[in-house]
């Protein structure tokens, strides 16, 4: 049974709270982004995982499956910890309870994934999203941490995906989303011309 809907203003007017049939009021929430689109939607449906052992995707076919969804070219599932894939399928299940704009499609530093993450956290808790992101793991860009987390969300989509039309790179008007780099092989593509950072300091 869908919860109830809301149409959220961009002025933030308090005339939107939801009373529901025992009385008690939900509060409408302002914390949206002025501005933009006006929506209405139910709350989310959560998933929960109770075993690993549970029916999941390889991690070929789980990364095969956000490059088609989204129009990403993320060649391993340690990319997923820039936080940018998700984002974007937030903004597909639910439009516009999360601002595009302000999602870093080009991350590669650490503090920009933590950054991606504080949008899809506040996305979450907008849409009741009970899941817990464990952003200081994800980050870290390590393989089992994100090949956890990607295939929960993968449940969490197929429960909320209503089928409706979505352009990936329209929605995020244009913005490159270049994969962020392989967290295991950094340390060994560093430019060329950085070879002068490691002549001795004078002292």
């Amino acid at each position: 049974m869908p919860g109830p809907t809301q149409t959220l203003s961009p002025n933030g007017e308090n005339n939107n709270d939801i009373i529901q049939d025992n009385g008690t009021i939900i509060p409408f929430r302002k914390h949206t982004v002025r501005g933009e689109r006006s929506y209405s939607w139910g709350m989310a449906v959560n998933v929960y995982s109770t075993s690993i052992t549970q029916e999941t995707m390889s991690r070929h076919d789980i990364i095969a499956w956000v490059n088609d969804i989204v129009s990403l070219n993320y060649t391993k599932v340690e990319q997923l910890c820039s936080g940018a894939a998700y984002c974007q399928f937030m903004d597909m299940l639910f439009p516009g309870c999360i601002s595009l704009k302000k999602v870093k499609f080009q991350a590669k530093l650490e503090h920009e994934y933590i950054h991606n993450f504080k949008l899809l956290q506040a996305s979450f808790k907008r849409m009741n999203v009970d899941k817990v992101i464990p952003v200081e793991k994800l980050v870290k860009g390590r393989f089992q941490d994100n090949l956890d987390f990607i295939q929960w969300f993968k449940k969490f989509y197929d429960a909320n995906y209503d089928g409706k039309e979505y352009d990936p790179v329209e929605a995020r008007q244009g913005q490159d989303a270049i994969p962020p780099p392989d967290p295991g092989e950094q340390i060994f593509n560093l430019p060329k011309k950085s070879h002068h950072a490691n002549s001795p300091t004078a002292g």
